[in-house]
């Protein structure tokens, strides 16, 4: 078998394949994380947190609240079936799952750093502890799911006494099936060790044989969507078509089984689906899994129903945040329009699948409206769900946060799968940055880094240079090319466009303006819009010579932002931006409540470079923006209201709760004062997590 990078390609390897399986992936090709060293800077802070402390908690938090325990409880009663050993109370049918998607994010990490340690140890062999644990409870045809086999007698509530028999509820047997595949794969990428692929395989080729429509099967789709994504990643890696198969037949039988609800997106086929309804996480992944299998079998049915959905939910259920799923109930969509702000759901692993989708769709599409949606999530919903030294997380990602709510980040969670999703994602996004298309290259995000690139079969290198997102200056050096010619295709993006959204969801309001762009090319200016094309893209097609150097350079306004009058929650109050990042106003840097600000809608900011310094001690550059245009609302012991001259500060969304709990949040400032109050924002507490019902 030959080893195929899922993150460089979703061609399907010729060499393992029939002439009849040959098959077309994405039009566009990504390319690997592996190829594109980050720099320090923004994201590289990101990357030395997650390799630091992130993935090592991870796999300390599996160790200590018993994740791998009930790996070694299946083993036990593989070898004793007299032993039986019940879930506890606070268990989940899916805390297997986060193993594996650790052990997903410290395979990207050994990627690139091959010689890592966890407790002083190689970190490759610490894995190899790990899978042999996990496969020590895989029973002997492939199954492996300890809520059930650790105790078949007395299985988890959610569980069910027999195999299939609740997932498409509750048991997330496929849903395991899914995270297992996408962890499997990194590592075989990482190590080129069998070890963790073949227990994942044989675990698929026991889904494979027993459900389905053939004969002494059963007819299940998966109650918690990523096995389809999961599926295909097992598909490109061995050449087998069954898998493929496999996840096509989850997706066309959604809607056809018993499990019809919009909750778990089953009301309906989904090639008839237009909008995004039900729990937000499960329905981003089987929107990208609906994009994988559409890009490799051609079917422009899934693509239609896929386009038809993205339009709903960018120009109806999105937040200026980035963030999807406006409900607690359900940690789902909400209706067109319903995006509440204290209550946003906005689950951390919501936004991960969102970038997932859009990411999908400009492989598909090469527009770059796609990446717009993925850089606001990036930098503002993402982000936020987990903190600057990397050691505490979000579940839900509110707009507000009232002084007396004491919603904070928390190192670990009962359902766990947001800081274990951190520890998966954030070590992949050097693969986000770059993409290729024959002669063609994509720079999409903007980063320092040092990149390789396949363009043509040639050997491009590339760098870029820049303080992005705070610094709207990017240099991109060419170095050694064995390309004699290619395009340079640099992303506009739409904020510089006068456009927050590819949609009207949300619009610039005041004295916004589109935000000027200026190139130079070996610093000779060129005329940035005759070179814009269609896709959006700044378009430089001509013969690079290593040591040219293009300098685009966009002007970085502090803007305000409304929301379209049907977003009820946010009338009268506008959202402040600059580049790529929203702000918000939280207590420590303001002497009132923010509810009680009415802030002037024509009002100016200033943008001044910052130190953030948290609880923990450490200091963190950010750039604040502030205004004195803005009065505050109090009333006086006689009750009679007052209106006093202020100040309001803000400071990036994603840097909020560093500082302690003692106050508020609000991402909205009221400029109508029918939207303000003269009393503080009181809101009862989140609790825990915020977690319903995955």
């Amino acid at each position: 078998m030959k080893k195929l990078n899922i993150f460089g390609t979703l061609a399907v390897l010729a060499s393992s394949l029939t002439a009849q399986q040959q098959v077309p992936g994405y039009p566009i090709s990504p390319v690997p994380f592996t190829a594109v060293k980050v720099g320090d800077g923004f994201w590289g802070q990101r990357l030395q947190a997650s390799r630091e402390v992130t993935i090592p908690l991870a796999f300390s938090k599996c160790e200590e609240t018993g994740r791998y325990t009930n790996f070694t409880h299946a083993h036990m009663h593989l070898q004793d079936p007299t032993q039986e050993f019940p879930d506890k109370a606070w268990t989940f049918t899916f805390d297997d799952t986060d193993p594996y998607k650790t052990i997903e994010g410290a395979s990207y990490l050994l990627q690139t750093y091959p010689k890592a340690l966890y407790k002083g140890r190689p970190l490759v062999q610490y894995l190899d502890s790990v899978i042999a644990v996990i496969g020590s409870a895989q029973e002997p045809d492939g199954y492996l799911f300890t809520p059930l086999t650790k105790a078949p007698s007395k299985p988890h509530d959610w569980a069910g006494h027999k195999r299939w028999e609740k997932v498409e509820e509750l048991s997330h047997e496929f849903y395991n099936l899914g995270h297992m595949l996408e962890g499997a794969v990194a590592h075989y990428q990482a190590t080129g060790k069998r070890n963790f692929l073949d227990i994942a395989i044989r675990y698929a080729d026991c889904v494979c044989r027993e459900v389905g429509l053939g004969e002494g099967q059963v007819d299940r789709v998966p109650g918690h969507q990523i096995a389809e994504m999961g599926l295909v990643k097992l598909y490109l890696a061995t050449g087998n078509s069954k898998y493929l198969e496999q996840a096509k037949y989850f997706l066309d039988r959604r809607g056809k089984t018993t499990r019809k609800d919009a909750y778990s997106q089953a009301h309906k086929p989904v090639i008839e689906q237009d909008e995004a309804v039900g729990h937000a996480v499960r329905a981003g992944y089987m929107y990208a899994g609906m994009a994988d299998v559409a890009a490799i079998t051609g079917d422009s049915a899934y693509l239609s129903a896929i386009d038809k959905i993205w339009d709903n939910i960018v120009s109806k259920k999105y937040y200026i945040t980035g963030g999807i799923g406006a409900r607690h109930a359900g940690e789902a969509f909400g209706d067109n329009y319903e995006l509440p702000n204290a209550d946003a759901y906005c689950e951390t692993c919501a936004a991960i699948a969102n970038v997932y989708v859009n990411h999908r769709l400009f492989l598909l599409h090469g527009e770059t409206k796609y990446y717009d949606v993925v850089e606001r999530t990036l930098y503002n919903a993402l982000i936020a769900g987990v903190s600057l030294e990397g050691d505490a997380f979000f579940y839900p990602n509110p707009l507000a946060s009232a002084s007396d709510m004491n919603y904070a980040r928390k190192a670990w969670f009962g359902c766990a799968c947001c800081p274990s999703n951190i520890s998966r994602f954030i070590p992949s996004l050097p693969g986000y940055v770059y993409a290729v298309k024959d002669q063609n290259i994509y720079v999409n995000l903007f980063m320092p880094n040092k990149a390789t690139l396949n363009v043509g079969g040639k050997r491009v290198e590339i760098e870029q240079q820049t303080g992005y997102p705070y610094d709207g200056t990017i240099n991109i050096n060419i170095g050694k090319s064995h390309a004699k010619e290619f395009a340079l295709k640099v992303r506009i993006p739409g904020w510089t466009q006068g456009k927050p959204v590819p949609s009207d969801l949300y619009a610039y309001v005041g004295k916004a303006k589109p935000a000027a762009t200026y190139v130079t090319i070996n610093g000779k200016e060129v005329t940035c819009n005759e070179y814009v094309t269609e896709d959006g893209y700044l378009t430089l097609n001509r013969k690079w010579k290593k040591g040219d150097v293009v300098q685009v350079k966009f002007d970085m306004p502090v803007q305000m932002v409304a929301a379209n009058p049907a977003v009820k929650d946010d009338r009268g109050m506008v959202s402040v931006e600059r580049g790529p990042l929203v702000y918000c106003a939280e207590w420590p840097d303001n002497k009132a409540d923010v509810r009680t600000y009415l802030l002037n809608p024509n009002a100016s900011f200033t943008a001044e470079t910052s130190t953030l310094s948290t609880e923990a001690g450490n200091n963190y550059g950010i750039v604040q923006v502030s205004t004195t245009d803005v009065q505050t609302l109090s009333y006086d012991k006689e009750h009679n209201l007052t209106v006093k001259k202020g100040k309001l500060t803000l400071i990036p969304y994603y840097a909020w709760d560093h500082r302690g709990q003692n106050g508020g949040m609000e991402v909205w400032i009221p400029v109508d004062v029918q939207a303000a109050s003269a009393t503080p924002r009181l809101s009862k507490s989140l609790g825990d997590n915020g977690f319903f019902n995955r």
